[in-house]
């Protein structure tokens, strides 16, 4: 005998994901009727790669379990990279502090207090020879969180995979490169829009040749998320930057086969399951499109959208912060069953400060956990053909893309920068968000409900105040001991370089080779190109 369904009550008809899409009671097969799902969802590994970009997915190979990690100094650094590898990280990700992000040295008056305080300060080669101290970088996938100066960072790997011996055509690994979400969302740029895009460029047609199976970008709706933003903003605002690239690269002559199967992506996984799992896979399939139909690629491997994900830091709590083990775990199992390529998992006190060894090391086992007992790896695209996940599928596809057709009608991604319309998007949907878990419309556990009067303290990572004084002494020393004459004339094929629109890329890397430090090279481009003033919309 069928079940009747009674109304369900006024609270139930109103339910929506973070993205305000309607939450019905029931999904039945009338929701599908005439979608995507009954005539495209294909195969993984085939286009559109709804269902993951690999035929065999973590059957075939599990995802890259990679921890966030920088502090201090290199050494300090060194040490937390030697630890997570030990107890089993397959890949590194390196965080940098504030002065290395917007290109400036340990002893610059404006670094006074942040070196090494969110990351780790680099400041020369000598730094990054150390970073990676006793660690074969050929042998080894290493992220990079580093944006306006990824172009200095990048020849500093590569001049110390270089030293160590190794052929650089072997490094594999991911520059995050992507400045067009620093105007909208994060801050750390140097350069103005079309500058900052011309030294991007010159990176994918260098790193093409030199060191082709590294991902030149890893564009990021990550820090749009953490911003305030929605789902269905993350998707579209990413793939959007993800146009901006590409079409950028075309402007500079470059094939876009050439270039597109090294783009790569960086999302963010929040908390309402269902709706993750859905994004990764709407964003996979949208992608697929853009490159095939809008930019006419025709290598496959230029449809696939490969990205990494971080579980949501902005969802970490000061209050109850073992909680935060439990949230990081559903946000990392919505990335699995999403499809992710590598993945970072949270630490449950980074609400507090930087993460110690022991938070680091739950984090990564909520991975292998995961991995190796969730049985969630077993099969591909486990949950495909629930009702509900595809509904949510095809609705985040078709808002992201109304998303796109207005950024289209603004002039494209930079205008739409340019004019403030994405920025005010992010910082609308924020408010509301605020304004829901102010008025307990939203539910953050601890925090508007189920707080407890007292909490016990849990240890804290501190960074070492006389790492700062150190690192200075350390980048002082190296400039009175360094040869003049190539140094200087390093430099000045940087600014010639930036000047006449030659690839700046070799001259950067004589740069780095010269001991010219990462405040020097991104000044010599400073020079030419100036600096990015934010403009206020009124």
């Amino acid at each position: 005998m069928k079940q009747k369904l009674t109304t369900p009550p006024e609270s139930a008809r109103d339910i929506e994901t973070s993205s305000h899409i309607p939450v019905n009671p029931l999904y039945t097969p009338a929701d599908l009727k005439g979608s995507d799902y009954e005539s495209e969802v294909g195969y993984p590994g085939e286009y559109p790669f709804t269902r993951g970009v690999q035929a065999t997915m973590y059957r075939g190979r599990l995802w890259t379990m990679r921890q966030y990690a920088g502090m201090g100094d290199a050494e300090e650094s060194n040490k937390r990279y030697k630890y997570l590898l030990a107890n089993g990280t397959t890949g590194l990700s390196v965080a940098f502090d504030l002065p290395t992000q917007i290109g400036m040295d340990s002893d610059h008056c404006m670094a006074a207090g942040e070196v090494g305080k969110v990351g780790v300060a680099i400041d020369s080669i000598e730094d990054m020879q150390r970073l990676f101290d006793g660690i074969e970088l050929t042998k080894i996938s290493t992220s990079m969180t580093i944006n306006a100066t990824a172009s200095i960072l990048l020849a500093l790997y590569v001049a110390v995979a270089k030293r160590q011996g190794g052929d650089i055509r072997k490094l594999s690994g991911t520059v995050q490169n992507d400045v067009l979400k620093e105007y909208i969302a994060r801050g750390t740029y140097i350069y103005p829009p079309q500058q900052a895009m011309r030294v991007i460029t010159d990176m994918f047609a260098w790193a093409n040749e030199r060191v082709p199976d590294w991902n030149t970008i890893s564009i990021s709706g990550y820090h749009m998320r953490e911003a305030g933003s929605t789902a269905v903003q993350e998707v579209a605002f990413t793939l959007g930057n993800g146009m901006a690239y590409v079409e950028a690269a075309i402007r500079a002559g470059l094939d876009v086969d050439k270039f597109g199967p090294r783009l790569s992506f960086f999302f963010n996984a929040h908390s309402n399951f269902l709706e993750e799992v859905a994004k990764f896979r709407a964003a996979r399939r949208m992608w697929a499109r853009i490159m095939r139909e809008h930019f006419k690629a025709k290598n496959p491997r230029s449809w696939m959208l490969r990205f990494h994900t971080q579980t949501a830091g902005s969802t970490l709590t000061a209050q109850q912060p073992e909680n935060n083990i439990v949230r990081t775990a559903i946000q990392a199992l919505a990335a699995v069953m999403g499809g992710t390529q590598s993945l970072h998992t949270n630490s449950y006190d980074e609400a507090l400060a930087l993460p110690t060894e022991q938070a680091a090391r739950i984090a990564l086992r909520t991975q292998q956990i995961i991995a190796y007992e969730s049985g969630a790896p077993q099969t591909i695209d486990p949950l495909a053909g629930s009702y509900y996940l595809e509904t949510l599928t095809n609705e985040i596809e078709k808002r992201a893309a109304e998303y796109l057709g207005k950024i289209e009608v603004l002039g494209g991604m930079l205008k739409a920068i340019e004019r403030g319309f994405v920025q005010q998007e992010i910082q609308n949907a924020a408010y509301e968000y605020q304004r829901q878990v102010d008025h307990q419309e939203s539910i953050v556990v601890g925090v508007n409900r189920f707080e407890v009067e007292e909490e016990k303290a849990i240890p804290i990572q501190r960074i070492d105040p006389a790492l700062e004084p150190k690192q200075i002494d350390r980048v002082r020393a190296l400039r009175a001991k360094r040869d003049a004459g190539p140094w200087k004339a390093a430099l000045a094929g940087v600014e010639d370089a930036a000047r006449s629109g030659a690839n700046v890329m070799p001259r950067i890397l004589a740069g780095v080779e010269a001991y010219a430090t990462v405040g020097e090279i991104a000044d010599a481009m400073r020079r030419v190109f100036g600096e990015y003033k934010e403009a206020v919309v009124i």
